[in-house]
């Protein structure tokens, strides 16, 4: 399992703020036509347990599990805890603001930040404060220690008493003239916040912002920006110290977040995260071809072109099935062993908007109509 455990000012003009989108749609010709998948043979068993829905959802939005309480937000700013086993509401509030990143928790705090740049904090479904942002921001925000983490767009941090609201501190980054506008790097592991910024692993200090280490996952390179363009997206793969990430359509590698070094980095043309266990790492390219690397070395154990050109999320690893969501809505499971088909299932015909989630037992799935969807591994 990848669970991110806690740990016990001037504004910067951004040069250009760089659509993913606009990216992967310029960097080539017309996509190809997936291939057929043919009839479903159903080598796993899989039920769907329940179905919730929280509204439209134009963000990119970050599903988090606390226990048995699942976390998810909408656009327009109705946010939600559920409760993974039944699929029914804990809580839910309507924040009447349209929103850009969440949901970050803690299983009591949950924090969300508006297209307004409002970093907002609930306490048990209650909201409880706001503080205005430097900069826009994209990534959700960490809930850690009884502090809120902020990675905004520029890549710059600032933490937050989860009580008070009350600003603790702010790492400003000089900056690079082109940024991702896409979900990054922020994660606790022991007593270090670690976040990407470039393509760089960052340890920091979490109680002063204070830079311990850096690791370098990819640099940047070609004659132009949107070439030299380079920052590590959100979707880790944790086992213990090590954390293996994505370097967006640049490279795959993992960091000793213990000592702040390079374990391995790979070339890889990918814009989602990546997932994996002690033995494996995986992620989907771009094009929609499935890689897995040993997590020893980064060496390619396998790649299936099965789901190519399908607009995949970044994988989950749940016992011996990989599972994707794709831009139809379906989930796939796939074989860890090689990336033979197990099974799929079908949700409402949108777009699955992040990277599936276990919670418990259940598999959880959310789509761009605001569709979230439990499925049992049986």
């Amino acid at each position: 399992m990848n669970r991110l455990p806690s740990f016990g000012a001037t504004k910067r003009r951004l040069g250009v703020l760089l659509l993913v989108g606009m990216l992967v749609a310029c960097a080539g010709p017309e996509r190809p036509k997936p291939l057929d998948l043919g009839p479903n043979t159903a080598l796993m068993g899989i039920r769907s347990a329940w179905i919730s829905n929280v509204g439209e959802i134009g963000f990119p939005l970050n599903i988090q599990v606390r226990d048995n309480a699942l976390y998810a937000a909408s656009t327009d700013g109705v946010v939600v805890a559920i409760d993974a086993r039944t699929g029914g509401d804990i809580w839910r509030v309507a924040l009447k603001t349209s929103l850009s990143a969440g949901v970050g928790a803690d299983g009591r705090y949950a924090t969300v930040v508006s297209r307004d740049n409002e970093l907002i904090t609930l306490n048990a479904g209650r909201e409880i404060w706001r503080q205005r942002l430097n900069a826009a921001t994209q990534t959700a925000p960490l809930v850690a220690g009884d502090r809120v983490f902020v990675l905004s767009a520029d890549r710059s941090v600032s933490a937050f008493d989860a009580a008070s609201g009350r600003k603790l501190w702010q790492q400003q980054r000089s900056g690079d003239a082109l940024v991702l506008a896409q979900a990054g790097v922020i994660a606790a592991v022991g007593d270090t916040l670690v976040v990407g910024q470039g393509g760089r692993l960052v340890g920091m200090n979490p109680q002063n912002g204070n830079v311990r280490w850096e690791a370098t996952i990819a640099s940047s390179r070609g004659t132009n920006e949107v070439e030299r363009l380079v920052d590590l997206v959100s979707g880790v793969s944790r086992f213990g110290d090590q954390l293996c990430v994505r370097a967006f359509q640049s490279a795959v590698g993992c960091a000793d977040a213990s000592k702040g070094s390079v374990i391995w980095s790979k070339p890889a043309s990918g814009a989602t995260g990546v997932h994996g266990d002690d033995t494996i790492v995986l992620g989907a390219e771009s094009d929609g071809r499935i890689r897995a690397w040993r997590r020893t070395d980064g060496e390619q154990l396998w790649a299936s072109d099965r789901l190519r050109y399908r607009s995949l999320t970044a994988p989950l690893l749940v016992g011996r099935a990989i599972v994707l969501g794709d831009e139809t809505g379906t989930l796939h499971f796939l074989s860890r062993q090689d990336g033979g088909a197990l099974n799929r299932m079908t949700t409402d015909g949108s777009a699955v908007v992040s990277g599936p989630v276990l919670a418990g037992q259940t598999v959880v799935a959310v789509t761009k109509r605001g569709g979230i969807f439990g499925f049992k591994p049986e």
